[in-house]
């Protein structure tokens, strides 16, 4: 009996050997996506790093120039959600925001595997990003707009009375400690992700990798 010319999938008809003749690459961001990225990643790297050097004595007498730290501190602040803004112009990046800004009962899931730290990739299902990435992307977004807020209270003291800047100095230093952390949990876990840094220097990933870790994904 000779073999079908064409087997089922879940997408229609497929081809027989169509899956090995596949990409061993697929496409997961754009160019504009990875500069959105890029160009907030190093805001935000400068208002982490001009922090520090206003707010820890060792490092502000090693750096110096605290007027010309306090300048870069406030303008890569109030510059911070620009990259983001600029983004929506581009079509891939406002289908992700999209994509991070909806939980499913997969996300639940995937969160539960985490506390219980259930390690098993069939016990984390994802789409394009998993329920991490999406709280993530939500508290970085919520945090950058209070970060604003209050910078900007602080920066322009005659606006407000006195008992408002000193709620937005106590708001702004504490979530910027909160900031520093999280932040370096999350460069922390994408070090030990090296497909994905490649996706976002790229545009690309790994066939395998997307199938292992984001099984719900259909690029």
């Amino acid at each position: 009996m000779s073999p079908r010319p064409e087997l089922r999938g879940g997408h229609g008809l497929v081809r027989e050997g169509a899956a090995s003749e596949q990409p061993s690459r697929v496409r997961r961001f754009t160019r504009a996506e990875r500069w959105v990225h890029r160009t907030t990643a190093a805001l935000m790297s400068v208002c982490v790093a001009t922090a520090a050097s206003l707010y820890v004595p060792q490092l502000a007498e090693l750096v110096g120039r605290r007027a010309l730290v306090v300048i870069l501190h406030e303008w890569s602040g109030l510059l911070l959600p620009v990259p983001a803004l600029a983004g929506l112009a581009s079509r891939a990046f406002r289908a992700d925001l999209r994509l991070l800004n909806r939980f499913g009962p997969h996300d639940r899931r995937w969160l539960r595997a985490v506390v219980r730290r259930d390690r098993r990739p069939e016990s984390r299902p994802a789409g394009k990003f998993n329920a991490g990435q999406k709280t993530y992307a939500a508290w970085t977004a919520g945090a950058v707009l209070v970060m604003l807020g209050t910078g900007l209270l602080m920066w322009f003291t005659h606006l407000t009375p006195l008992v408002w800047r000193t709620g937005a100095t106590f708001v702004h230093d504490w979530l910027a400690l909160t900031i520093g952390i999280v932040l370096a949990g999350h460069i922390g876990m994408a070090l030990a992700d090296p497909e994905a840094r490649r996706g976002l220097r790229t545009g690309s990933v790994d066939r395998e990798w997307a199938k292992r870790e984001h099984p719900l994904w259909r690029p």
